[in-house]
């Protein structure tokens, strides 16, 4: 399944808010997965110096992507299809 990285400009924002906005995120992802949408929100970066913030989800389209962040009520600034190499992938 393809993946997203969704680009927020977060400015100002809390560590609780922060948390609370991952908790919706996971939440709906969930629940469009239930419904038949299989969507998965994976996991955030926070950059506070830049008060960003990336965050990756598993989904079949960039469209499911924003559907899930729209009903989580997160903004974005945008989302790119990405390909992640671990260091166990290499030598």
């Amino acid at each position: 399944m393809p993946q997203y990285m969704v680009e927020r400009h977060l400015p100002g924002i809390t560590p609780e808010q922060l948390g609370a906005a991952a908790s919706r995120a996971k939440k709906v992802t969930a629940e469009m997965t239930d419904q038949g949408t299989p969507v998965r929100y994976l996991r955030s970066t926070f950059v506070p110096s830049e008060e960003r913030s990336f965050c990756l989800f598993d989904a079949p389209t960039k469209r499911d992507v924003e559907e899930a962040n729209r009903r989580a009520e997160i903004p974005l600034v945008r989302i790119t299809e990405v390909k992640h190499i671990a260091a166990e992938d290499v030598s």
